[in-house]
């Protein structure tokens, strides 16, 4: 690989960044500004700009290492990623943008009138982001490793110091526009090499068809429908998805903005499965399955063609790393601003400084690999605290504080102790152990009953008819 012209487009991709976040965020003054974009943000814009934050680093690297990985069984991903946006469509998108709120955290105190349960909803934010955020870092790290040599913990700082620049001035105004252009560099980014290596492979193998055998399911299928529950009641969960239906003007352009961020998700979804396949079928794998993404274009292709379609892959998996790390950015430092800092202009600037250096900071002193394997997990855990307090909240009227906060903190600790003992080999090879170590299949029917059972026993709030006639009615 000639490692300086992957640098080079791994520079211009931050350099572009901040560039379009200065120019997008120039006019944000006030805390409706920074918070939502001043709730103007139109639907086409904005369902491209979800896209850009929800392609993270899974999407780009890691659907196509898990399908070099593990065959049929990584091909329930894409599926499960794209289904959790119908759910959004269906159940929350304009209920969550009629609330008025800047934050979950904001949502939980109109819905419920509980100071608790506003902050057992914050933390649950607090920790899922940042847990979100570190495989963007350790994306970073393995790109930057595998493309130039250079030092792992190169990848986290850049990322850093780049979401910090785009972020901290202009806020949710300025990261929409990355937002926005990132959706369509990452799909450029994979569709144009994916399109030249089927080319290439096809020509190649001259008009005998090729027979595409992928490695057959090991998983039981309860694990399968395990994951699949952790995947769409996860997306549903994700707080820095969520927080863009903030910033559509009304309920009925939060619902249109999620029907195009449906057809966006899926059409991209599309190209890492067939590089998968087309790796499985080339036999051109990586030096990880997370890296055959990456390393494609010089095992299929050689010459200055392959440099210049490795540069744009690389490129645009920085772009993935930028713009979910940007987004999740967005999400706790409003509910660290909201919260902890008055919840004004300064303060949810001093709260994206924090949501920044915390996961680059432990970027440093932690690794992963099977990236998309972990945000499985993670997702897992919002599917547990935060989706299913989302949902009784908009859906249930008897759904008060008390349950609130114990639905959270019963699914945490079931979602934590369960992937803590899969950890530590509890059950390996059996399906007990297959569902510990994708516990959502325990985990939500905890975290619910828990909600369930504390709501009727603790009274919700009085103006209750009133506060779902405020998320329901157009």
């Amino acid at each position: 690989m000639n490692s300086l012209a992957l640098a080079a487009a791994i520079g211009l991709v931050c350099a572009v960044t901040i560039l379009v976040a200065l120019r997008g965020g120039h006019r944000s003054r006030t805390t409706a500004d920074v918070y939502v974009a001043a709730r103007s943000v139109r639907p086409w814009f904005n369902a491209s700009a979800i896209g850009g934050e929800y392609l993270s680093a899974a999407s780009f690297l890691g659907v196509t290492g898990l399908i070099v990985l593990s065959g049929r069984d990584g091909l329930w991903y894409p599926v499960g990623y794209a289904a959790g946006f119908l759910m959004l469509l269906l159940f929350v998108a304009a209920p969550l943008r009629r609330s008025g709120a800047y934050a979950l955290s904001d949502f939980a105190l109109v819905r419920f009138r509980d100071e608790r349960a506003a902050k057992a909803l914050g933390y649950a934010v607090l920790g899922v982001g940042w847990l979100y955020m570190l495989p963007q870092m350790h994306g970073a790290a393995l790109t930057v490793r595998t493309v130039t040599g250079a030092p792992g913990w190169v990848g986290p700082l850049i990322v850093t110091a780049v979401v910090i620049a785009s972020v901290v001035p202009g806020g949710m105004r300025s990261i929409t526009l990355v937002q926005a252009v990132q959706y369509w560099l990452k799909l450029a980014a994979l569709a144009v090499p994916a399109a030249a290596l089927i080319f290439g492979f096809a020509t190649s193998r001259g008009p005998v068809a090729v027979e595409l055998a992928l490695p057959a399911s090991t998983q039981p299928p309860l694990v399968t429908v395990s994951l699949l529950v952790a995947l769409v009641f996860g997306t549903l969960g994700l707080p820095h998805v969520l927080v863009r239906f903030y910033t559509n003007p009304d309920g009925a352009s939060a619902r249109r903005t999620t029907v195009i961020v449906i057809c966006l998700v899926c059409a991209f979804y599309l190209i890492p499965t067939a590089l998968g396949f087309l790796a499985v079928a080339s036999g051109a794998i990586g030096s990880t399955p997370d890296t055959t993404v990456l390393q494609l274009p010089t095992l299929l292709l050689d010459g200055p063609l392959s440099v210049a379609l490795a540069a744009l892959v690389a490129g645009g998996a920085f772009a993935a790393f930028i713009s979910t790390s940007s987004g999740l950015c967005i999400a706790l430092a409003g509910v660290i601003g909201r919260r902890f800092f008055g919840g004004t202009v300064d303060g949810f600037r001093r709260g994206a400084l924090l949501a920044a250096l915390v996961p680059g900071a432990l970027a440093l002193v932690t690794s992963s690999t099977a990236l998309a394997g972990v945000i499985g997990s993670i997702f897992a855990l919002t599917a547990s605290t935060i989706a299913p307090v989302l949902l009784a909240g908009i859906w249930w009227r008897r759904c008060s504080g008390p349950g609130a906060v114990a639905g959270i903190v019963t699914g945490a600790l079931v979602c934590g102790a369960s992937l803590g003992a899969a950890a530590l080999g509890v059950g390996t090879g059996t399906l007990w152990g297959g569902l510990l170590g994708q516990p959502a299949l325990l985990s939500v029917p905890c975290a619910i009953a828990a909600l369930v059972i504390a709501s009727y026993r603790s009274p919700g709030p009085a103006d209750a008819d009133a506060i779902l006639a405020r998320l329901h009615t157009p």
